[in-house]
């Protein structure tokens, strides 16, 4: 295994532990969102992401890093509602949830790799504001397809956006955890 799968996993393994504790607390809740209700929630998490790092300052005691992982979440809830369709009411149990979010974190890690694999892992030279300006490219890309009912021509559909948020966002977080262990070094 590679250096960015390992740390590809450490990372999601996080936002899969507070996916669960959330799971736990709320239920599934979330099944009653419809994909542009997830893609308007994802469009606010990375807006105050770039607020936050254009102010240089927060004001809610929540951090960059907390908002990338809550695009993560988001993200494979979005996954899980495009194969799925949304619900009525959190009609889904804990464990299915977990099962169905693992699938697309799965099929996610998976495109990844290949995409990681060709572009010569290009993403190790991008700036942190960078993966949250493509984030919100990709957010602006599904919104255009959800309001065009969901057609394309010749684009990639709304679960493809999803997935690159999912590693785009997955990147920054890499990015964003090797910058606090350089950080850490120094001191």
């Amino acid at each position: 295994m590679n250096s960015t799968d390992r740390q590809y996993d450490t990372i999601m393994a996080r936002c899969r532990a507070l996916f669960k504790d959330k799971t736990l607390d709320y239920g599934t809740s979330w099944r009653v969102l419809r994909s542009p209700s997830l893609t308007d929630q994802l469009y606010i998490k990375a807006l105050r992401i770039r607020t936050v790092e254009v102010a240089d300052k927060a004001q809610v005691n929540e951090s960059i890093e907390d908002g990338f992982i809550a695009l993560v979440n988001y993200a494979l809830m979005g996954i899980i509602q495009v194969s799925e369709g949304f619900a009525d009411n959190a009609d889904m149990d804990a464990r299915t949830a977990l099962q169905k979010y693992d699938k697309a974190a799965e099929e996610t890690r998976e495109l990844m790799q290949r995409k990681d694999h060709d572009y010569g892992e290009a993403w190790r030279t991008m700036r942190i504001g960078s993966f949250t300006d493509i984030i919100l490219q990709k957010i602006m890309r599904t919104k255009t397809i959800e309001n065009n009912g969901g057609k394309t021509i010749v684009s990639e559909g709304i679960k493809a956006n999803y997935q690159d948020i999912v590693n785009y966002a997955l990147f920054a977080l890499i990015r964003l955890s090797e910058e606090k262990d350089v950080q850490e070094g120094e001191n």
